[in-house]
This record gives structure tokens, C-alpha cells and sequence, in this order.
């Protein structure tokens, strides 16, 4: 990350202009977030909801993942699952139906045909899913309540589940504004918005049980006494420093990547000759990013939700029950219980990692495309002839990256469930590390995406900006140093 270029780019109006925009959408985002759904007693309704949230790790993982938008029964509620879903089945398509695959390389018309149809899917998508959590609220949640919060209209569930999917439509169709302004991903930015708006809350709750001095104070060599609870205290020093050390190696990780050097073969035409020059194909570790955490998230959600839904109206109410215990994030509860059903969730959530890992950097890096590019460009791996070898040299060198970056991806991921585990063995209450745990880790993997967007977009308004004075600053690209050594010599 090269600061001084970013600092100096902020002073492009076009770097501005979209920077701008972006914080303008995140803003409009958290507003969207507290509009409420129309429905009668809105006040019982998002009381009873968030009493949902604080006795379900399901609803609590929802809550953190639409950005509170569930504890405030919020028209954002299905959030950008509908949209995740959808892009999941495109891409699936994509590599299953030869024509899709044509459309893909076709260039930047045939993936705009396919993100139109990804827009198309999201629709039914997010009206069913918002019309199961309606259901599922009226079902289960308002079961308790009282006569007139339960007895709404159908045409105030059909508003409802209207305006949950409108937001959903709105929240894809915002991330999309995001992602043309070249500064990051609108999609995970939005995700990344909804989990940092809720660290006040979660922070605040550290400091009350830090402080909370009823089952004694601290006692430091017994010398003198601090008032701070001594089990939190250590239980927020060994998590502190293990996130410190998770957060090291998840940038390291991210940042990785094997270097490849390109020969260029020499040309003459005329008087001029081309090539004759090397280049370097940088390969990254983990080249699918945050993406292969989000989308397995995303489909571990659906089987409890089923579940819940099953269980609530009565439809095989035992395999609804099962889904909910299998699919759900274990807590505290479920380590006393043993039941060897806890361990459903980490293996299948560090086993989906490493496969969306594979499925989705296929689509970020496609070998044969780049093998195709340089053997038109008279580039060649050394030691590896051009055309289909270059593809499986290639293939075989993405194959081995992605096994080592998805495994490391996916124990750094599970890691949470296996601290909590052996906390709950201990008798300590880690307040669910897991969902905090999977929040760090797309906090810091989007984050990390987002600096170097906004550096390549940084290095892009000010490369003119440079001028022979310059020449000594080592925060400007290596390539225009050198365009500045020749006009210099020249002059």
C-alpha cells in the first residue's frame, strides 16, 4: 500500500467523486437498515425480534450479517443472501452449459448478459426467502405475542414481504453502484458496512463484563486490586492475543503470491524491433478472497432456515429439528451437550471453504484464457513450451496454491469453533467467538481487497501528475521512474 500516492489522489476530482459515492451508498445502506417493514405494532414486533436474536446464535449470526437490519425488522431483512445465491447458481451454470461457457468468453457482452440473468434469478429468490421469514416470524416468533401484532391482514404480509424483497433488489442494485466506481467490491464493501456498524455494540458489552466486578476484582501480585472482572479479564487478554496472531496470518495470507516470470520473444518490423523484454505473472495464494467465506456462510444458512421454517408449521417437524441442531453454529449449550452433532457445522463449513475456493478462483484466474494471451503476445514461460503445456503448467501451479491457501483459509475459519469449544470445556462464555471470528476474517480479507483497489485506482489518477522533479521519490511506480530517467536523458 503505497500511501503518499493515495494522498496525493485525493486530491483528483475523480478520485474524489468516487470515493465520494461510495460513503454516500454506505450511508444510504445503514438508513435503509433502520427503515422499518409496514407492518402493524411495529414497536411489539421488533421487541419481539430482538428477543429472538439474543436467544438464537442463528438469529444473532443473521443479525451481524444484515448489519442489525434483523433486530430491527428492517425492509433491508434478506440482505444480499438472494443476490449471493443467485451469483452461485449463475456460475454453476456457467461451467455446466457449454453455451454459458462461450457467453463467458466472449469478453465484457457476454458476462453483462450473465449479470443480467444473475439480476433476473435474485428476484424469486429474495421474494421466496423474504415470504419464509414472514412466515417464519408469524409462524414461531408472534406466536407469543399479543392479539392484535398477530392478527395482521394478508395484505399487510404481502406489503411486507414486497418491501423485504424491493430492499434486497435495492441492496444488489447499490452494490453494483459500488463496484463501478473501481474502488472495491460494492458487494462485500456492503457486507463489510453491516459487520463494523455493529462492533460498538459488541464492544460495549466486552467493557460491561470487564467491569462487572460482582464475582470479585483483580488482584495484581496482591499488592493492589483492579476493578475488573479477573475471568473476562483473561478470557479478553488470551482472545486479544489470538486474534492478533490470527490477524498476522490472515494478511500475510491474503498478500501472498507466487511471482511467474514471462519472456517475450523478440521481433523485428522494419527498423523496430519489439520484445526481447521479461515480465512477471503474479499468482496470489488466495485469489478468490473473501468470497469462498461469504458464499459458504451463505449456503450453511439455507439448511437451518428450512429447518426452522419446517419446524414452525409443522411439516416434519423432527427433519426441521434436525436441520436447526446440524446447520446451526454451535454454542456453549451445545459443547455441554457432547452431542457429536456439533461438529456438523465446522466440518462442513471448512470443507464448503476449500471447495468455493477451487469453484470460484477458476473464474478468477481461467489458465487457458491467459495460456491463449501470451502465446498471441510471443510470451513464454521458460523451460514450459506455449499453448496447451503453458495451460497445464499453469493449472498445475493454480491447483497447488489454491490447496495451500483453502486449507489455511479454512483452519484459520473453524479456529473460533475450536477455542470455543475448549472454552466451554473450560466453563468460560466466549459470547459466540465463532460469529466473531468469521466477521474478522471478512473484515480483514475485504479490507484488504479494498486498499489495493483504491491503490491501483490511486497509482491510475496520478500517473500524469509526476514530472522529472520527481524522480528521486520512491513512492512512484517503477515503470514511470523509468519513463522519467528517459525524458530526462532526452532533455
Amino acid at each position: 500500500m503505497n500511501w503518499k500516492v493515495v494522498i496525493r489522489s485525493l486530491k483528483n476530482k475523480d478520485m474524489q467523486k468516487r470515493l465520494g459515492i461510495v460513503l454516500g451508498l454506505i450511508v444510504a445502506y445503514r438508513l435503509l437498515a433502520h427503515i422499518p417493514v409496514p407492518l402493524a405494532e411495529p414497536s411489539k414486533l421488533k421487541d419481539i425480534v430482538q428477543n429472538v436474536v439474543s436467544s438464537s446464535d442463528f438469529g444473532g449470526f443473521l443479525n451481524i450479517m444484515t448489519g442489525g437490519a434483523l433486530a430491527q425488522l428492517s425492509i433491508v431483512l434478506a440482505g444480499l443472501s438472494p443476490f449471493i445465491t443467485a451469483s452461485i447458481i449463475t456460475q454453476l451454470l456457467t461451467k455446466a452449459i457449454p453455451r454459458l461457457e462461450e457467453m463467458h468468453k466472449d469478453g465484457e457482452t457476454g458476462r453483462r448478459k450473465i449479470n443480467v440473468w444473475t439480476r433476473i434469478i435474485t428476484v424469486p429468490l429474495a421474494i421466496a426467502q423474504s415470504a419464509g421469514i414472514i412466515y417464519l416470524l408469524r409462524q414461531s416468533v408472534l406466536a407469543g405475542s399479543t392479539a392484535s401484532t398477530v392478527a395482521s391482514s394478508p395484505n399487510e404480509w404481502f406489503v411486507a414481504i414486497t418491501a423485504m424483497t424491493a430492499g434486497s433488489i435495492l441492496l444488489m442494485w447499490l452494490g453494483e453502484l459500488m463496484t463501478e466506481q473501481g474502488v472495491g467490491n460494492g458487494i462485500s464493501l456492503l457486507i463489510f458496512a453491516g459487520i463494523i456498524s455493529q462492533l460498538p455494540t459488541t464492544f460495549g458489552s466486552i467493557v460491561t463484563s470487564l467491569f462487572d466486578t460482582q464475582s470479585g476484582s483483580l488482584s495484581v501480585f496482591g499488592w493492589f486490586t483492579v476493578p475488573v472482572n479477573p475471568t473476562m479479564f483473561y478470557t479478553v487478554t488470551c482472545l486479544a492475543a489470538i486474534g492478533l496472531v490470527s490477524l498476522y496470518l490472515l494478511v500475510k495470507i491474503n498478500e501472498a503470491q507466487r511471482v511467474i516470470t514471462i519472456n517475450y520473444a523478440k521481433r523485428v518490423s522494419g527498423n523496430t524491433s519489439y520484445g526481447g523484454i521479461k515480465g512477471l505473472l503474479p499468482m496470489r495464494l488466495i485469489s478468490a478472497g473473501v468470497v469462498p467465506i461469504i458464499f459458504a456462510m451463505a449456503f450453511l444458512s439455507l439448511p437451518s432456515f428450512v429447518g426452522q421454517i419446517m419446524r414452525a408449521s409443522n411439516i416434519n417437524p423432527e427433519l426441521g429439528t434436525n436441520l436447526v441442531k446440524w446447520f446451526q453454529a454451535p454454542s456453549a449449550t451445545t459443547y455441554a451437550s457432547g452431542d457429536a452433532s456439533m461438529f456438523v457445522y465446522p466440518v462442513a463449513y471448512f470443507l464448503l471453504i476449500i471447495a468455493f475456493t477451487y469453484f470460484y478462483s477458476s473464474f478468477v484466474f481461467d489458465t487457458h484464457e491467459m495460456s491463449e494471451g501470451l502465446e498471441n503476445q510471443g510470451g513464454f514461460i521458460e523451460g514450459v513450451r506455449p499453448g496447451s503445456t503453458t495451460d497445464e503448467y499453469l493449472k498445475r501451479t493454480v491447483t497447488r496454491l489454491n490447496l495451500f491457501g483453502s486449507m489455511v483459509l479454512g483452519i484459520i475459519s473453524v479456529m473460533p469453533f475450536i477455542i470455543d469449544y475448549v472454552a466451554a470445556q473450560l466453563g468460560v462464555n466466549t459470547s459466540n467467538l465463532a460469529i466473531g471470528g468469521t466477521s474478522l476474517l471478512i473484515v480483514v480479507t475485504v479490507g484488504l481487497e479494498t486498499l489495493r483497489a483504491i491503490n491501483s485506482r490511486a497509482l491510475m489518477v496520478t500517473y500524469d501528475d509526476f514530472s522529472v522533479d520527481d524522480l528521486d521519490d520512491d513512492s512512484i511506480p517503477k515503470p514511470k521512474r523509468q519513463l522519467l530517467r528517459r525524458r530526462k536523458a532526452v532533455s
